[in-house]
């Protein structure tokens, strides 16, 4: 969501003089931060997720669903009825607190989180779903009859040519909307002065619309209109941007990208060194973890030829002029700059020793002088490079009443860059007068269609940042590989036809993998009525059950949790090999040196001391990631995409039509309520969250 501060905003004209100011005294802040926190500890881990939804408006009668662009009046209720203590009564006795409701980019869109945050006990984790289920339920009560909250990525609609896609009806105006987008109109952006001066300010910095181009899925009776064949891509040729020549989707404005929904994680670190080595690890997660969460195949009413929001969105936001984007020589400008302002992460910033300089091997612009400052004050360079690398950038949004702030009291011009550095990974300083401490956010993953996916992700990627910590893993590898990922994990069936970069030797010597039982114990595996074992899978499962292991005082697994097998010495982490393997590898292991993320996450849950309702109830949830990256589950981007093409009224042409999105969207609250099956996507036991019911 970002800073939504309150004034009046200036223009870029305006805002463009202001840019020194804004980045000095927004060091200044963060120094005055560090110097209050660098040795200061946290609360240890304290995480919340964030939640968007989109409110559809059904026209039974019609069979059309439209966006209702009721965000304003939806929260205003949402933010009345959350103080009422009349609430509490249906709160479920798992959930701590109240959730939260915020506004977001789309006036069509809702963003929650819990009302405190969960920690990472095991007690914690099992009580996420029946959270996010409480939230769902407090919308749903209080829209309209016909309206519904949907966790959907990308409206297959959004921006379709003359047609009603909104809720009232809004019309482009390509002269006078914040966007000048030639597809939506000015009424579809929260009213916030943040968004349509943001909206205007990116289009104006760049010096003209943004030009947002994915590939177009071609089907046998597919039309290529004249003119929408790439002639040049956003940035440099991937395979989830069209290379010149690919027939594509075209989109112009920031709300395609910015109207999109995803999950997104925030963990609190014990103290500053933990956040740095958790931020790295994560880093070259990120990609996973969004092809295993793809849930976008369709734009502008049409299938795409991918299935992930990611490109879309960097291209919704990329302010960066010819020059910056290497079209021109250097003249106006100061760096050229590879990638748009919402992008993957392009520097490692750990002061590990196994933060290796040949990992760095992506162009990585640097303001200069404000490393030097950051230096002078005493950080490491990994830290000063981090942040001089998010201060190339400008600011967008300034208001007038705040250009000149108190540096001891206010974190705003510093925020200011640091909210509009949409990478996959956040690491987030302490607010001011606040006791939070250091953070990390992860924001790779698509949300999901259902509340028990998006709790089974939020858990798995806890539960891993855990085991990170506990057994200090070495994940790093070399970060065009990553970017390399990151385009992968945005094709079409990225999940199952695929593979990725990854590292496979992980465990330090003092700590080798045949110190930890692995092992699972599933509880029921789901029986999809369509398995879909990808057939270049190389993994096996290990069947072997060995005793729970128990915590040491430390975190660690104590001896009584060794396994029987042996480590070569080819599997400690100074082999840093880091080759192409399966998602199913990565995620539930290579049956031989690497243990997948799921082996680590066992290897944790195995060193605590849980008890057996818990462990099933966690293992429910991690078995949908253990069989989605087997491919015996299916992305929610596959699912809809099957959806789409067998429809009776899909003509084989690529077209999303109103009548195939209201079924669509349809089936989605069903499946999510569980009167619709759906095993293939959530295996056979989904109990979903039943009837619509009021408060």
């Amino acid at each position: 969501m970002g800073l939504l501060a309150l004034g009046t905003p200036l223009t870029w004209d305006e805002t463009k003089p202001l840019a020194e100011h804004i980045r000095y005294h927004g060091i200044t802040q963060f120094l005055k931060t560090w110097d209050r926190w660098k040795d200061n500890t946290g609360k240890g881990l304290l995480w919340g997720d964030e939640i968007e939804y989109m409110v559809a408006s059904f026209h039974d009668d019609e069979k059309r669903v439209l966006l209702s662009l009721r965000q304003t009046e939806i929260l205003t209720r949402l933010q009345s009825v959350t103080l009422d203590p009349a609430l509490d009564k249906y709160k479920p006795a798992c959930c701590n607190a109240i959730p939260t409701f915020h506004p977001e980019y789309g006036r069509y869109m809702l963003e929650s989180t819990p009302g405190y945050p969960f920690s990472g006990l095991p007690s914690s984790l099992v009580s996420v779903e029946a959270d996010m289920r409480f939230r769902r339920q407090i919308i749903r009560s209080h829209l309209k009859k016909h309206e519904l909250p949907i966790t959907l990525t990308s409206w297959p609609r959004l921006g379709v040519s003359d047609e009603v896609f909104t809720d009232p009806p809004t019309k482009p105006d390509n002269q006078k909307s914040s966007s000048r987008s030639d597809y939506v109109g000015e009424l579809i952006t929260n009213p916030h002065a943040r968004f349509p001066t943001l909206t205007a300010n990116i289009r104006q910095r760049r010096g003209s619309k943004v030009d947002i181009r994915v590939p177009l899925f071609k089907d046998e009776n597919t039309v290529i209109l004249d003119g929408l064949k790439a002639n040049m891509s956003n940035g440099h040729s991937t395979p989830a941007k069209p290379e010149p020549g690919t027939p594509y989707i075209h989109m112009d404005a920031m709300a395609f990208g910015m109207g999109c929904c995803c999950l997104q994680i925030t963990f609190q670190a014990w103290n500053v060194d933990e956040a740095r080595r958790v931020y790295d690890a994560l880093v070259p997660v990120a990609p996973i973890m969004l092809a295993l969460t793809a849930a976008s195949p369709a734009f502008r009413g049409q299938l795409a030829d991918v299935d992930a929001r990611w490109n879309v969105i960097a291209a919704s936001v990329d302010d960066r002029t010819e020059e910056e984007r290497g079209l021109k020589p250097l003249k106006d400008n100061k760096y050229r700059i590879p990638k748009s302002r919402y992008d993957s992460v392009s520097l490692y910033l750990s002061n590990d020793e196994r933060n290796k300089p040949e990992y760095h091997d992506v162009s990585a612009p640097i303001n200069e002088d404000v490393r030097k400052r950051l230096l002078d004050h005493g950080l490491d360079d990994k830290l000063a490079s981090h942040i001089a690398h998010l201060f190339i950038r400008d600011p967008l949004v300034q208001f007038s009443e705040t250009i000149d702030q108190d540096d001891e009291s206010s974190m705003d011009h510093f925020e200011n860059i640091q909210s509009t550095n949409w990478q996959t990974i956040r690491f987030k300083p302490p607010p001011v007068n606040s006791p939070i401490g250091w953070r990390v956010e992860f924001r790779s993953m698509e949300v999901q269609l259902t509340d028990f996916e998006n709790a089974a992700f939020s858990i798995f990627i806890v539960l891993l940042t855990r085991a990170i910590i506990s057994f200090d893993l070495n994940f790093y590898m070399p970060i065009s590989k990553v970017d390399e990922n990151m385009q992968r994990a945005q094709t079409r069936s990225a999940a199952t036809s695929q593979s990725f970069f990854f590292r496979k030797h992980v465990f330090p010597r003092d700590k080798p993998l045949s110190r930890f039982d692995l092992t699972s114990r599933p509880v029921s595996p789901p029986s999809p009525s369509t398995p879909v074992t990808p057939s270049h899978s190389r993994s096996q499962s290990r069947s072997q059950q060995l005793p729970d292991g128990h915590e040491n005082g430390n975190g660690h697994p104590s001896s009584s949790s060794r396994s029987e097998c042996t480590t070569p010495i080819e599997a400690f982490e100074d082999n840093d090999d880091a080759p192409e393997m399966t998602l199913d590898e990565i995620i539930n292991g290579d049956g031989d040196l690497f243990p997948g993320l799921m082996g680590l996450v066992n290897a944790y849950l195995n060193s605590l001391n849980v008890d057996v309702c818990t462990k099933c109830e966690l293992r429910r949830y991690l078995d949908l990631i253990k069989y989605r990256a087997k491919g015996q589950l299916v992305t929610p981007a596959s699912w809809i995409r099957r959806f789409i093409t067998s429809h009776p009224a899909y003509q084989n042409d690529s077209i999303v039509s109103d009548e195939i999105n209201y079924d669509l969207v349809k089936a989605i609250d069903e499946v999510e309520r569980g009167v619709r099956p759906a095993p293939e996507l959530l295996g056979k036991d989904y109990v979903g969250s039943g009837p619509t019911g009021c408060l």
